[in-house]
Protein backbone atom coordinates (compact mmCIF):
# COMPACT_ATOMS: atom_id res chain seq x y z
CA UNK A 1 0.00 0.00 0.00
CA UNK A 2 3.19 2.35 0.14
CA UNK A 3 4.03 2.72 -3.94
CA UNK A 4 4.96 6.47 -4.11
CA UNK A 5 2.50 8.55 -5.99
CA UNK A 6 2.69 12.09 -7.85
CA UNK A 7 0.13 14.00 -5.59
CA UNK A 8 -1.63 13.43 -2.45
CA UNK A 9 -5.30 11.36 -2.83
CA UNK A 10 -7.74 10.15 -0.14
CA UNK A 11 -9.18 6.46 -0.66
CA UNK A 12 -12.27 5.42 1.40
CA UNK A 13 -13.58 1.86 1.55
CA UNK A 14 -16.58 1.05 3.54
CA UNK A 15 -18.65 -1.83 4.00
CA UNK A 16 -21.52 -3.36 6.45
CA UNK A 17 -18.98 -3.85 9.04
CA UNK A 18 -16.65 -1.30 9.31
CA UNK A 19 -15.03 1.86 6.90
CA UNK A 20 -11.61 2.47 6.50
CA UNK A 21 -9.96 5.71 5.27
CA UNK A 22 -6.55 6.68 4.15
CA UNK A 23 -4.91 9.49 3.20
CA UNK A 24 -1.83 9.30 1.05
CA UNK A 25 0.73 12.51 0.89
CA UNK A 26 2.82 10.85 -1.72
CA UNK A 27 5.47 9.75 0.95
CA UNK A 28 3.57 7.87 3.91
CA UNK A 29 0.00 7.02 4.53
CA UNK A 30 -2.28 8.05 7.34
CA UNK A 31 -5.21 5.92 8.12
CA UNK A 32 -8.47 6.00 10.27
CA UNK A 33 -11.23 3.68 10.93
CA UNK A 34 -15.11 4.20 11.41
CA UNK A 35 -18.05 1.70 11.77
CA UNK A 36 -20.56 0.25 9.51
CA UNK A 37 -21.00 2.37 6.01
CA UNK A 38 -23.90 0.52 3.73
CA UNK A 39 -25.26 3.49 2.36
CA UNK A 40 -28.21 1.20 1.19
CA UNK A 41 -29.34 -0.08 4.47
CA UNK A 42 -28.30 3.20 6.17
CA UNK A 43 -27.95 6.06 4.41
CA UNK A 44 -27.47 8.75 7.21
CA UNK A 45 -25.82 6.46 9.52
CA UNK A 46 -22.93 5.46 6.99
CA UNK A 47 -22.93 9.29 6.44
CA UNK A 48 -22.30 10.23 9.61
CA UNK A 49 -19.60 7.24 9.77
CA UNK A 50 -17.65 8.54 6.98
CA UNK A 51 -17.77 12.25 8.26
CA UNK A 52 -16.52 10.96 11.73
CA UNK A 53 -13.79 9.27 10.19
CA UNK A 54 -12.89 12.13 7.88
CA UNK A 55 -12.18 14.27 10.86
CA UNK A 56 -9.96 11.63 12.39
CA UNK A 57 -7.93 11.35 9.29
CA UNK A 58 -7.45 15.13 9.06
CA UNK A 59 -6.72 15.32 12.25
CA UNK A 60 -3.77 12.44 11.96
CA UNK A 61 -2.68 13.97 8.91
CA UNK A 62 -2.49 17.53 10.62
CA UNK A 63 -4.82 19.23 8.07
CA UNK A 64 -8.22 21.31 8.48
CA UNK A 65 -11.33 19.23 7.07
CA UNK A 66 -11.35 21.41 4.36
CA UNK A 67 -8.04 21.53 3.46
CA UNK A 68 -8.11 17.59 3.23
CA UNK A 69 -11.61 17.60 1.01
CA UNK A 70 -10.09 19.12 -1.89
CA UNK A 71 -7.88 16.52 -2.24
CA UNK A 72 -8.88 13.78 -5.05
CA UNK A 73 -10.50 11.16 -3.63
CA UNK A 74 -11.79 7.58 -4.23
CA UNK A 75 -14.85 6.41 -2.55
CA UNK A 76 -15.60 2.45 -2.52
CA UNK A 77 -18.85 1.88 -0.61
CA UNK A 78 -21.49 -1.07 0.16
CA UNK A 79 -24.52 -0.54 -1.04
CA UNK A 80 -23.58 2.03 -4.04
CA UNK A 81 -26.58 0.58 -6.60
CA UNK A 82 -26.70 3.45 -9.13
CA UNK A 83 -25.94 7.01 -9.97
CA UNK A 84 -28.57 8.46 -7.85
CA UNK A 85 -27.23 7.17 -4.54
CA UNK A 86 -23.74 8.25 -6.36
CA UNK A 87 -25.07 11.54 -6.64
CA UNK A 88 -26.65 11.69 -3.21
CA UNK A 89 -23.31 10.89 -1.66
CA UNK A 90 -21.49 13.26 -4.23
CA UNK A 91 -23.91 16.44 -2.55
CA UNK A 92 -23.42 15.25 0.91
CA UNK A 93 -19.39 14.43 0.84
CA UNK A 94 -17.30 17.47 1.33
CA UNK A 95 -14.89 16.36 -0.99
CA UNK A 96 -14.38 18.99 -4.14
CA UNK A 97 -13.25 16.29 -6.46
CA UNK A 98 -14.66 12.78 -5.88
CA UNK A 99 -15.24 9.29 -7.90
CA UNK A 100 -17.72 7.11 -5.98
CA UNK A 101 -18.09 3.47 -6.67
CA UNK A 102 -19.37 0.04 -4.85
CA UNK A 103 -17.07 -1.79 -3.38
CA UNK A 104 -16.01 -4.28 -5.73
CA UNK A 105 -14.15 -2.17 -7.64
CA UNK A 106 -11.56 -1.96 -4.43
CA UNK A 107 -11.76 -5.39 -3.69
CA UNK A 108 -10.55 -6.26 -6.78
CA UNK A 109 -7.93 -3.92 -7.24
CA UNK A 110 -6.67 -4.61 -4.31
CA UNK A 111 -6.37 -8.54 -4.41
CA UNK A 112 -4.75 -8.62 -7.64
CA UNK A 113 -3.12 -5.61 -7.95
CA UNK A 114 -2.82 -4.25 -11.77
CA UNK A 115 -2.54 -7.59 -12.68
CA UNK A 116 -4.72 -9.77 -14.54
CA UNK A 117 -6.86 -12.53 -12.61
CA UNK A 118 -10.25 -13.11 -10.98
CA UNK A 119 -11.67 -13.04 -7.72
CA UNK A 120 -14.19 -14.75 -5.99
CA UNK A 121 -15.21 -12.71 -2.82
CA UNK A 122 -17.25 -14.62 -0.07
CA UNK A 123 -18.17 -12.64 3.55
CA UNK A 124 -21.49 -12.49 4.64
CA UNK A 125 -22.57 -11.11 1.14
CA UNK A 126 -20.69 -12.19 -2.11
CA UNK A 127 -19.10 -11.05 -5.29
CA UNK A 128 -17.15 -11.65 -8.06
CA UNK A 129 -14.92 -10.41 -10.46
CA UNK A 130 -12.06 -10.40 -13.19
CA UNK A 131 -9.83 -7.84 -14.54
CA UNK A 132 -8.46 -8.12 -17.86
CA UNK A 133 -5.77 -5.30 -19.53
CA UNK A 134 -7.25 -2.78 -17.08
CA UNK A 135 -10.72 -3.48 -17.49
CA UNK A 136 -12.96 -4.92 -14.69
CA UNK A 137 -15.86 -7.17 -14.53
CA UNK A 138 -18.59 -8.01 -12.29
CA UNK A 139 -21.29 -10.06 -11.36
CA UNK A 140 -22.83 -10.78 -8.02
CA UNK A 141 -23.57 -9.20 -5.27
CA UNK A 142 -27.23 -9.22 -5.77
CA UNK A 143 -27.93 -9.45 -2.23
CA UNK A 144 -29.11 -12.40 0.27
CA UNK A 145 -32.71 -12.74 -1.21
CA UNK A 146 -31.65 -12.89 -4.89
CA UNK A 147 -28.27 -13.71 -4.64
CA UNK A 148 -25.08 -14.09 -2.97
CA UNK A 149 -23.79 -17.18 -3.61
CA UNK A 150 -21.29 -19.64 -1.81
CA UNK A 151 -21.51 -16.57 0.77
CA UNK A 152 -21.30 -17.09 4.61
CA UNK A 153 -25.27 -16.42 4.60
CA UNK A 154 -25.28 -19.55 1.55
CA UNK A 155 -23.26 -21.82 4.21
CA UNK A 156 -25.45 -21.20 7.22
CA UNK A 157 -28.41 -21.23 5.45
CA UNK A 158 -27.74 -24.19 3.38
CA UNK A 159 -26.40 -25.97 6.28
CA UNK A 160 -29.54 -25.34 8.54
CA UNK A 161 -32.00 -26.40 5.42
CA UNK A 162 -30.06 -29.68 4.95
CA UNK A 163 -29.93 -30.77 8.70
CA UNK A 164 -33.75 -30.49 8.01
CA UNK A 165 -34.04 -32.56 5.04
CA UNK A 166 -32.09 -34.92 7.03
CA UNK A 167 -35.32 -35.70 9.46
CA UNK A 168 -37.05 -36.29 6.09
CA UNK A 169 -34.71 -38.54 5.14
CA UNK A 170 -33.45 -36.39 1.93
CA UNK A 171 -29.78 -35.88 3.46
CA UNK A 172 -27.67 -38.19 5.75
CA UNK A 173 -27.35 -37.90 8.96
CA UNK A 174 -24.34 -36.06 10.18
CA UNK A 175 -22.36 -35.02 12.94
CA UNK A 176 -23.33 -31.32 11.67
CA UNK A 177 -26.68 -31.86 11.77
CA UNK A 178 -26.98 -33.30 14.99
CA UNK A 179 -24.89 -30.73 16.46
CA UNK A 180 -27.27 -28.33 14.87
CA UNK A 181 -30.41 -29.84 16.05
CA UNK A 182 -29.15 -29.43 18.98
CA UNK A 183 -27.99 -26.18 19.43
CA UNK A 184 -31.07 -25.35 17.99
CA UNK A 185 -33.55 -27.25 20.49
CA UNK A 186 -34.99 -29.29 17.24
CA UNK A 187 -36.03 -28.62 14.01
CA UNK A 188 -38.59 -26.30 15.52
CA UNK A 189 -35.39 -24.48 16.72
CA UNK A 190 -34.16 -24.18 13.68
CA UNK A 191 -37.31 -23.50 11.74
CA UNK A 192 -38.18 -20.48 14.18
CA UNK A 193 -34.62 -19.01 13.87
CA UNK A 194 -34.43 -18.95 10.38
CA UNK A 195 -37.60 -17.23 10.52
CA UNK A 196 -36.21 -14.01 11.17
CA UNK A 197 -32.46 -14.53 11.14
CA UNK A 198 -30.83 -11.99 9.41
CA UNK A 199 -27.35 -12.62 6.59
CA UNK A 200 -25.20 -12.25 9.60
CA UNK A 201 -26.93 -14.62 11.95
CA UNK A 202 -27.01 -17.02 9.55
CA UNK A 203 -23.29 -16.39 8.25
CA UNK A 204 -22.14 -16.42 12.00
CA UNK A 205 -22.68 -20.28 11.04
CA UNK A 206 -20.34 -20.81 8.21
CA UNK A 207 -17.20 -21.58 10.70
CA UNK A 208 -18.88 -24.01 12.69
CA UNK A 209 -19.66 -25.49 8.88
CA UNK A 210 -16.47 -25.33 8.04
CA UNK A 211 -14.62 -26.61 10.86
CA UNK A 212 -16.77 -29.79 10.70
CA UNK A 213 -16.34 -30.29 6.88
CA UNK A 214 -12.66 -30.06 7.44
CA UNK A 215 -13.48 -32.97 9.21
CA UNK A 216 -14.85 -34.92 6.69
CA UNK A 217 -18.74 -34.24 7.80
CA UNK A 218 -20.91 -35.45 5.07
CA UNK A 219 -22.90 -32.37 5.39
CA UNK A 220 -20.53 -29.95 5.63
CA UNK A 221 -18.61 -30.84 2.82
CA UNK A 222 -21.49 -30.89 0.80
CA UNK A 223 -22.49 -27.39 1.79
CA UNK A 224 -19.21 -26.26 0.24
CA UNK A 225 -18.81 -28.27 -2.63
CA UNK A 226 -22.48 -26.26 -3.80
CA UNK A 227 -20.95 -23.38 -2.92
CA UNK A 228 -17.68 -23.97 -4.98
CA UNK A 229 -19.87 -25.29 -8.15
CA UNK A 230 -21.47 -21.63 -8.06
CA UNK A 231 -18.01 -20.03 -7.55
CA UNK A 232 -16.55 -22.13 -10.60
CA UNK A 233 -19.25 -21.48 -12.74
CA UNK A 234 -19.81 -17.61 -12.35
CA UNK A 235 -15.37 -17.22 -12.47
CA UNK A 236 -16.02 -19.46 -15.90
CA UNK A 237 -18.67 -17.23 -16.68
CA UNK A 238 -16.46 -13.80 -16.16
CA UNK A 239 -14.12 -14.94 -18.57
CA UNK A 240 -11.68 -16.83 -16.14
CA UNK A 241 -9.37 -19.68 -18.34
CA UNK A 242 -6.56 -21.96 -17.10
CA UNK A 243 -3.32 -19.97 -16.49
CA UNK A 244 -5.46 -16.87 -14.62
CA UNK A 245 -4.76 -16.43 -11.31
CA UNK A 246 -7.87 -16.90 -8.54
CA UNK A 247 -7.90 -15.19 -5.44
CA UNK A 248 -10.24 -15.93 -2.63
CA UNK A 249 -11.16 -13.57 -0.63
CA UNK A 250 -13.43 -12.49 2.42
CA UNK A 251 -13.86 -14.42 5.92
CA UNK A 252 -14.96 -17.78 4.23
CA UNK A 253 -13.75 -17.37 0.43
CA UNK A 254 -10.35 -19.37 1.53
CA UNK A 255 -12.17 -22.20 2.87
CA UNK A 256 -13.42 -23.16 -0.56
CA UNK A 257 -10.15 -24.10 -2.16
CA UNK A 258 -10.12 -27.94 -2.02
CA UNK A 259 -13.86 -28.01 -3.09
CA UNK A 260 -13.18 -26.63 -6.56
CA UNK A 261 -11.97 -27.90 -9.58
CA UNK A 262 -8.28 -29.30 -10.01
CA UNK A 263 -7.42 -26.75 -12.61
CA UNK A 264 -8.76 -23.91 -10.44
CA UNK A 265 -7.07 -25.33 -6.93
CA UNK A 266 -3.67 -24.84 -9.39
CA UNK A 267 -4.26 -21.13 -10.37
CA UNK A 268 -4.91 -20.50 -6.61
CA UNK A 269 -2.65 -17.43 -5.34
CA UNK A 270 -3.30 -15.22 -2.35
CA UNK A 271 -4.23 -11.87 -1.86
CA UNK A 272 -1.61 -9.06 -2.90
CA UNK A 273 -3.31 -6.71 -0.39
CA UNK A 274 -6.78 -5.05 1.03
CA UNK A 275 -9.51 -3.11 -0.57
CA UNK A 276 -7.85 -0.28 1.14
CA UNK A 277 -4.74 -0.48 -0.84
CA UNK A 278 -7.37 -1.13 -3.76
CA UNK A 279 -8.96 2.32 -3.09
CA UNK A 280 -5.46 3.81 -3.15
CA UNK A 281 -4.97 2.70 -6.40
CA UNK A 282 -7.88 3.69 -7.76
CA UNK A 283 -7.74 7.30 -5.94
CA UNK A 284 -4.20 7.55 -7.66
CA UNK A 285 -5.30 7.02 -11.07
CA UNK A 286 -8.53 9.24 -10.47
CA UNK A 287 -5.59 12.47 -9.48
CA UNK A 288 -3.80 11.48 -12.43
CA UNK A 289 -6.59 11.85 -14.72
CA UNK A 290 -7.55 14.65 -13.17
CA UNK A 291 -4.19 16.11 -13.87
CA UNK A 292 -3.97 14.92 -17.70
Amino acid sequence: MGDSRRSPVVAIDGGGTRCRLAFDDGKSIIAAEAGSANVSTDFDGALDEILMGLERLAARAGLTLDALSRVPAFVGLAGVTGESISERLRTALPFVHVRIEDDRAAALRGALGRSDGVISHCGTGSFFAAQAGGTMRFAGGWGPVLGDEASAHFVGRAALGMTLKSIDGKCTVSPLAERLLEDYEGAAGIVRFAGSASPSEFGALAPLVTEFAIQGDVLGERVMRSGAQDIAAILSIIGWSKGQPICLTGGIGPYYAPYLPADMQAELIPPVGEPLAGALSLAAEFAHEMAA
